[in-house]
C-alpha cells in the first residue's frame, strides 16, 4: 500500500510492477497470477504453459503505466517496485517479513532466512539447518509432484516436510493423510510418522486375540516396509511384526514354503 493508501499487487505478493511474460508478451501481476491463468481447463492443453521467470524482461510500473526493462526503481517516477528485489529471478516483493533470500544452488528465491536453510547438492534443494546431518539424500528430492495433490514440489509456495525416507510431500498434504489414517510414505511405503505409540498398542491387541488352535503353527513370509527385511513369521490375524525394527509396517508376500517329495 502506497502513501495514498493504494494497494498494489495481488493475492500472491505486494508489488509495485506487473510482468510482461515473455512467453505470451500479456501482462500479469505476477508469474503465480499468469500460471493460474494460463493452465486453467478452459483452455486447450497444448496452450497451456508456465511463464520462464528468468527469462522475463519487461515490466510495467503499476503507479505511472511506464513499460521498462526489469530494475528495482521506476525509470520514469522513481517509485521502488519492491523491498525485496531478486536481479536473477526477476522477483520483488514487499513483504520482507518472509525473510526471502536467492539460492543459487536451487536457481530460485526461497523464503525464511538464509541463515536457517542449506542447500543439499546431493537432493538438490533447501532444507532447514536441522535437517543437515540426519536427513536421507535423495537425487532430485524435490523435483517432482506432490505425491497427494500432485503440485510441483520445487518451487511450491507452501510448506513442504521431508519424511523420514528422505521423499517430500506437502505439510498440509501430510496432514491430510494423517486424518484419513494414512500413515505411510506414498512413494516407498515407509513409515511416514513416528509409529512408536501405534506399534504399542499393536502389541498389546495381538497378545489380546489369541489365534485358533488351527492356526497357532501357521508361518508366513513378510516383507517390512520400514528396514526392507524378509521374515518368516507366525501369522496372526491382527498384525504382523517385524522381527528386526518391531515395525507393524509389514505386507505378506507369500505363505509358508511346503517341502517337496519326489514320486
Amino acid at each position: 500500500m502506497d502513501s495514498a493508501g493504494e494497494k498494489f499487487g495481488c493475492s500472491h505478493y505486494r508489488r509495485r510492477c506487473k510482468i510482461i511474460a515473455p512467453c505470451c508478451g500479456e501482462i500479469f501481476d505476477c508469474r503465480h497470477c499468469h500460471n493460474e491463468a494460463k493452465n486453467v481447463l478452459e483452455i486447450d492443453v497444448q496452450h497451456r504453459h508456465d511463464v520462464p521467470r528468468h527469462e522475463v524482461e519487461k515490466i510495467v510500473c503499476s503507479l505511472c503505466n511506464t513499460e521498462q526493462n526489469v530494475q528495482q526503481n521506476c525509470s520514469n517516477c522513481g517509485v521502488c517496485m519492491g523491498e525485496y528485489y531478486c536481479d536473477v529471478c526477476k522477483f520483488f516483493d514487499d513483504d520482507t517479513s518472509k525473510d526471502q533470500y536467492h539460492c543459487y544452488g536451487c536457481g530460485i528465491c526461497r523464503i525464511g532466512g538464509k541463515e536457517n536453510y542449506y542447500h543439499c547438492n546431493t537432493c538438490g534443494c533447501c532444507y532447514g539447518i536441522s535437517l543437515k546431518d540426519t536427513h536421507r539424500c535423495i537425487e532430485k528430492a524435490m523435483h517432482h509432484n506432490c505425491p497427494v495433490c500432485f503440485e510441483f514440489l520445487f518451487d511450491s509456495t507452501k510448506e513442504i516436510s521431508v519424511l523420514q525416507c528422505g521423499h517430500t510431500i506437502h505439510v498440509k498434504c501430510l496432514h491430510d493423510m494423517s486424518d484419513h489414517f494414512q500413515f505411510s510414505c506414498p512413494l516407498c511405503s515407509r513409515s511416514a510418522f513416528d509409529m512408536t505409540s501405534v506399534w504399542k498398542s499393536l502389541d498389546q491387541e495381538v497378545a489380546a486375540t489369541p489365534m485358533p488352535q488351527m492356526y497357532q503353527n501357521k508361518m508366513v513370509w513378510i516383507l517390512c516396509n520400514d528396514c526392507g527385511k524378509k521374515a518368516n513369521v507366525q501369522f496372526h490375524i491382527v498384525a504382523h511384526k517385524c522381527p528386526g525394527c518391531k515395525s507393524y509396517n509389514t505386507r505378506q508376500t507369500r505363505a509358508q514354503p511346503t517341502s517337496q517329495h519326489s514320486v
